[in-house]
């Protein structure tokens, strides 16, 4: 294979799906953290500029269960494990994120944005839940370069 020249004149955009602020971070979020944080740093050594953005989820059922349990509130949850990972990664010397934008910053997006996928039929509502049908979606397992019917299914088909 040919090797190819890096193209410096463009912005790379990286979105990272950060953390679910339920609890302190451990190994797995440090691995993925410094993994990303390392891209990073190497292409802006090469004169590429990033523009990275890693969300919060600050809303999810751990998140509601530990609040629950603490008697306080999700916000309360979310906001001490942010602070918490912020405390946890300064440590490492990771560079922070352009953004950090919360999931509950942009529910009604994703609202929106489920009701298209629903309209297109490339997303189906079940008793509980919605899901994605892969088999609506021709380019589904190009990136791991396997077909649908290779691909491991974790669990049967749910209630349409």
């Amino acid at each position: 294979m040919a090797e190819k020249e890096l193209d410096t004149s463009s912005k790379v955009r990286i979105y990272l799906c950060g953390v679910t602020v339920y609890d302190d971070s451990h190994i797995g979020h440090a691995r993925t953290i410094i993994v990303f944080d390392t891209l990073r740093r190497f292409l802006e050594s090469q004169g590429i500029k990033v523009e990275f953005i890693q969300n919060f989820t600050d809303v999810d059922d751990k998140i509601i269960n530990r609040a629950r349990a603490e008697n306080v509130s999700a916000d309360k949850i979310s906001s001490k494990y942010i602070t918490n990972y912020f405390e946890e990664f300064d440590n490492l010397n990771v560079i922070h994120a352009d953004r950090y934008p919360k999931a509950t910053e942009h529910i009604e997006d994703m609202i929106a944005l489920i009701k298209v996928l629903i309209e297109k039929n490339f997303a189906y509502v079940s008793t509980n839940g919605v899901y994605f049908s892969v088999s609506k979606f021709q380019e589904y397992g190009k990136l791991s370069k396997k077909k649908i019917d290779e691909l491991s299914i974790r669990s049967t088909r749910r209630d349409r």
